[in-house]
């Protein structure tokens, strides 16, 4: 791991993500605007479900196929893998 490596957003967790979970809160986001929490296998279900008992979860992608797909590879609705 390097200082480029995406790292998963559980709290203390500093292991490789692998996940991008896609999220928004209606109360303060339009509905097309996507907020990302990246997660590594142990934490990706954990983090899925904290958002989804919110009504917040929208989407659980492999982070290379979101990355390809901010670089214009794959369907236009992808975004940045960055914490949000």
């Amino acid at each position: 791991m390097n200082d480029e490596t995406p790292i998963c957003s559980a709290k203390g967790c500093r292991t490789a993500a692998v996940w991008v979970l896609a999220w928004n809160n209606p109360k303060l986001h339009t509905p097309e605007r996507r907020k990302t929490w990246l997660a590594c296998d142990e934490h990706r279900e954990h983090l899925a479900q904290f958002l989804g008992m919110r009504g917040f979860l929208k989407d659980v992608v492999a982070l290379a196929d979101w990355e390809r797909r901010a670089a214009g590879d794959g369907p236009a609705d992808g975004g940045r893998a960055a914490r949000g």
